[in-house]
């Protein structure tokens, strides 16, 4: 396998007037791998998706895909991506069929080449039986295996999606992650994955964690976790700086207060979790004990809570 990252961002920062969208975000990604951004919403995944598929000008820093820079070789750069957007591009008058061959025409393909390119998609994607359909006809499942299609019939060696999973029951969204496996596995493909799903951002081989525009995690999705220890223990009461400042003096360890609570992220929980209670008996209200999350890792890292606040 080739050693140059299939995606080498670098130093990229982005705004939008007095808003920094992105701040120096940083990262590489593997040939044949698949690498999540992972954020809330506003946190910048949608911007960075757009200048890494060439909709948006770079305007600080440098990013290079397959060894092409963005700023100087855009269009080396569309040859060799696929792009899925979050938003629909199916026109839904259209059968499946003919979605893909006018898809398959802006990029050059005709002729017995194009059909074989899409009787191969159609098969793997589950869409053999729709290919005569009415796009408007399709579940929403189904409609995505279509936009992927469109995506991957000029044989594009990294594929980018923004948000796949929108608007997917389960059973489609398991569907679309075991197709991305194949295509990484099969076909070598890279995959790069915008979501704010903490079950979809546990599939990718390698994950960073965005907030406000600043890369704060970088990792395996098992790295990050561990972390964080072995345990997380959450802890409700009345006074979370009191209560937080005693802990910190009695255990040597230093609680996160988020909102009224406490985490604090610790090897053996299930015993601590019996010390804080015999510690502190008036003061703990409730108190949980679970095994660290990506959201935990969110948290340690940002100091608030996946959702805490509004996109700005």
């Amino acid at each position: 396998m080739d050693a140059s990252p299939a995606i080498d961002v670098r130093g990229v920062s982005h705004s939008y007037g007095d808003r920094h969208a992105l701040d120096h975000v940083e990262f590489a990604v593997d040939p044949g791998t698949i690498f999540g951004l992972l954020g809330p919403n506003g946190g910048g995944k949608t911007t960075l998706f757009r200048l890494l598929s060439t909709l948006l000008p770079l305007q600080e820093g440098q990013a290079r895909i397959l060894g092409f820079d963005l700023a100087r070789e855009p269009n080396e750069v569309r040859k060799h991506i696929g792009v899925t957007f979050q938003s629909p591009s199916i026109d839904p008058k259209l059968t499946v069929g003919e979605n893909l061959k006018y898809q398959g025409q802006i990029y050059g393909l005709s002729g017995a080449h194009l059909r074989q390119r899409i009787d191969l998609l159609a098969d793997r994607l589950g869409l053999k039986d729709r290919l005569r359909e009415r796009a408007e006809t399709l579940s929403g499942g189904l409609k995505r295996r279509v936009e992927i299609a469109k995506g991957l019939l000029h044989r594009p060696q990294v594929l980018l999606l923004d948000e796949p999973s929108t608007g997917l029951d389960p059973g489609a969204r398991h569907d679309l992650w075991r197709y991305l496996r194949g295509l990484r596995e099969e076909d070598g493909v890279t995959v790069l994955v915008t979501t704010h799903l903490m079950e979809e951002a546990e599939r990718c081989d390698r994950l960073g964690i965005l907030d406000h525009g600043r890369l704060v995690a970088l990792d395996t999705p098992l790295a990050l976790r561990s972390m964080l220890g072995d345990d997380y223990v959450t802890v409700q009461c009345d006074e979370p700086d009191v209560l937080g400042a005693r802990i910190r003096e009695r255990f040597g360890v230093t609680p996160q207060k988020i909102g009224g609570n406490l985490r604090i992220g610790k090897s053996r929980g299930h015993e601590f979790v019996r010390d804080l209670v015999e510690a502190f008996p008036q003061e703990v209200k409730t108190i949980s004990l679970g095994k660290p999350t990506l959201e935990d890792v969110f948290i340690e890292r940002t100091g608030h809570r996946f959702w805490d606040e509004e996109p700005q």
